[in-house]
């Protein structure tokens, strides 16, 4: 009864349908962005837990009770787990909703980027931005290209979205042209086009490169300079002259890292000139 019951729901979203079994969650958690679990709470917990890695990364786990009354975000309610809920909604389901900022009534961060199509570059800034829209003090600031926003780490950083972080560093003085033809050589090397890069990164001490911004802003991306603390947290693979000269592990591998969301590396930091490139996904 309750897997014909799904299956029917599941043909009423357009979405895949599988017999629960031991290995149905490694094989959702491989393959989709959202999974819909037809069982109690403690199973899905149970069955969940092995194949979590980072929020930002795993599917959202919604949850709908054996007697089809409840939809329940169990895992990513800011990160699509929510909108099913209120999807399911519209098959007759009354959506739990346990997220602070949606319990409100209020939108969250993640919620916002979503809604526009954005990514959050900063993910570690939500808790304390969610935070503060629950005590109703935070504003939304638009900034008009070409411009260089600085932010500390209270402040969320939404950008158009993209799959790879581009890390760049380069000898003081370096040209925009020579940068750009770095660039050119690096996208071809790692297989990827300037459409996909959701930001450049590079270290705090290149706010003032000009070359590098000219480059960067060339190419309509997003330039981030990112702090020292957070690219001393990193581990980049290869060996850098950067922590004699700067005391930093390198620059663009750690940098690139810093804001990356999978820590995928997808090219080793090259250097083409006087330019240090690395592309992290």
């Amino acid at each position: 009864m309750t897997a014909g019951r799904a299956q029917e729901l599941a043909d009423r979203m357009d979405a895949s349908f599988e017999v629960y079994s031991k290995e149905a969650f490694g094989n959702a958690f491989e393959r989709y962005k959202t999974i819909v679990a037809v069982m109690s709470t403690g199973i899905a917990v149970r069955a969940a837990a092995p194949h979590l890695h980072d929020k930002w990364t795993d599917p959202c786990v919604v949850v709908v009770s054996p007697d089809f009354r409840y939809a329940i975000p169990l895992l990513g309610g800011h990160h699509g787990g929510n909108a099913v809920a209120k999807r399911l909604e519209e098959q007759g389901l009354h959506p739990v909703i346990t997220t602070a900022t949606e319990t409100r009534g209020l939108p969250s961060v993640e919620s916002t980027a979503a809604a526009r199509g954005l990514e959050i570059i900063n993910r570690d800034s939500t808790r304390v931005v969610n935070a503060g829209i629950l005590d109703g003090n935070v504003a939304v600031h638009v900034i008009a290209p070409p411009a260089i926003a600085i932010a500390p780490p209270g402040v969320s950083v939404l950008l158009k979205s993209g799959e790879y972080i581009v890390g760049i560093g380069c000898r003081r003085g370096a040209g925009k042209e020579d940068i750009l033809r770095a660039l050119a050589s690096a996208f071809t090397d790692a297989g990827i086009t300037p459409d996909e890069v959701l930001a450049y990164a590079t270290s705090a001490i290149k706010y003032d490169e000009a070359g590098l911004i000219q480059a960067v802003g060339e190419l309509d991306g997003n330039l981030i300079c990112v702090d020292d603390a957070f690219i001393r947290a990193e581990s980049p693979p290869s060996p850098s002259r950067a922590s004699d000269k700067l005391g930093l592990p390198g620059v663009a591998e750690p940098a690139a890292l810093a804001l990356s969301k999978r820590k995928e590396i997808i090219m080793k930091k090259q250097i083409y000139g006087g330019v240090t490139v690395a592309v992290i996904r």
